[in-house]
């Protein structure tokens, strides 16, 4: 009884570690929508997002022009870009910010990905 008990074990284990992998959170982008954030921690909060706003006009962050439309999900370019970090006051998060397109954004700093559209 022991032996079949483990190999069902085994089984279930070696069955539900596929589907844990398949769960993690997905950004999902949809055609025409320019807003938004990536589901996660390190967000600028919606209470914030003035203050964060008028903290990058203070400190004359420039903006980047790409021709894309600036979206969660967007790649940004490997160069021509500065990435910018987070001050302390806005929360604890991994991300940066930059200006693209005149909109301020917060992105996941190795992969360029937008993580957050500040709008």
């Amino acid at each position: 009884m022991r032996n079949p008990l483990l190999a069902a074990a085994l089984l279930a284990t070696a069955t539900a570690m596929p589907l844990a992998a398949h769960a993690q959170q997905r950004i999902i982008v949809e055609e025409g929508v320019t807003t938004g954030l990536a589901p996660g921690v390190g967000i600028i909060t919606e209470d914030e997002r003035p203050r964060f706003r008028q903290y990058i006009v203070q400190e004359r962050v420039p903006s980047y022009a790409i021709e894309s439309p600036v979206r969660v999900g967007t790649i940004l370019p490997e160069s021509g870009v500065t990435y910018y970090d987070v001050p302390q006051q806005y929360g604890s998060t991994s991300y940066r910010y930059t200006v693209v397109n005149d909109r301020p954004i917060l992105v996941e700093p190795r992969t360029r990905r937008v993580m957050q559209v500040i709008d």
